[in-house]
């Protein structure tokens, strides 16, 4: 038995393009879960999920509430998020035949006050809006935007993890055979204050976090699930290809775009790095495939 962290993309929940109905999500999840109840029936497994259009319902909807005097902050969003998917993934791993107990931690991430990251905001919440309306809603809630696509977008920092206080708690539950959700949205962020903590107004990646984790907890295995096979090159034109194996070494002369899978193969290789464990990043649709090496792409450390 494998103590195993999962990062979960918000593709398991959501399409892009679809409306973010409960009963959209739930059908996602029942689509593809049993691969991932029976990994968990065999390993000790720490499930991360992704929650952007979770959060971004919920920004948009703070955003345009009348009847409040300002939005929530965005780390009580986070924390709300957490509670919401955990008990959808609580059900759907359940549903799909997992007879261990599955314990959802609402979980914070310790970032560091003065890293770099929180004074440029570039990671996007929420919807889409004209850039008048955007300029309205940034004047008025204090927010930074910026362009994305078409439209407009509000933008948070994204500051790196330094530590997931929960982990040691998630410890136990595996030691006590449960299978535990823990940093949903990468953690709620807060920096200390006084003699204890605050949120702030920032996401943590959750690949990053998932990394942390599986870093923290001593595990041998981190996987990164998303909506796409692996790592490809040509992404997106007819030439694309999977790469089967991607070491350490190549990422650092090789460009992987921030939006999308960069991230995630910065994450898998700071955890070979350190631990000298296993990183695979593959679909969520695939995932047995991807645990029995025939799909996904491994990241190894340097020859």
């Amino acid at each position: 038995m494998s103590r195993i962290v999962v990062a979960l993309g918000g593709n398991a929940l959501l399409r892009r393009g679809e409306k973010p109905d409960a009963v959209t999500q739930a059908e996602h999840l029942g689509d593809a879960w049993p691969a991932l109840a029976k990994l968990a029936a065999e390993h000790e497994v720490v499930i991360v999920h992704g929650n952007g259009p979770q959060v971004g319902l919920l920004a948009m909807e703070n955003g345009e509430d009348t009847t409040l005097s300002a939005p929530y902050p965005l780390s009580d969003m986070v924390a709300e998020s957490q509670g919401l998917i955990g008990f959808w993934l609580q059900r759907a791993l359940g549903d799909a035949g997992l007879r261990k107990d599955v314990v959802a931690l609402i979980s914070r991430t310790l970032v560091d006050p003065t890293d770099p990251q929180l004074l440029s905001p570039t990671k996007f919440v929420g919807v889409s809006y004209d850039e008048s309306r955007a300029r309205t809603l940034a004047k008025t809630h204090g927010w930074s935007i910026a362009a994305d696509g078409s439209g407009w977008r509000r933008v948070v920092p994204s500051p790196l993890p330094i530590r997931i206080l929960e982990s040691s708690r998630a410890i136990t539950l595996l030691d006590a055979g449960a299978t535990v959700i823990l940093a949903g949205g990468g953690g709620i962020p807060v920096i200390p204050h006084g003699t204890g903590l605050r949120g702030i107004d920032a996401v943590v990646d959750k690949d990053y976090a998932a990394a942390r984790i599986a870093t923290d907890i001593d595990a041998q295995l981190l996987v990164i699930l998303t909506d796409v096979r692996g790592v490809m090159t040509d992404f997106g034109t007819p030439a694309e290809k999977l790469l089967r194996i991607l070491r350490v070494d190549e990422i650092e002369v090789n460009t992987y775009p921030d939006g999308s899978i960069g991230p995630k193969v910065r994450a898998a290789a700071d955890f070979v790095s350190t631990t000298g464990g296993r990183a695979l990043i593959g679909s969520l649709e695939r995932l047995e495939a991807v645990m029995g090496g025939t799909d996904g792409t491994e990241i190894l450390g340097t020859l």
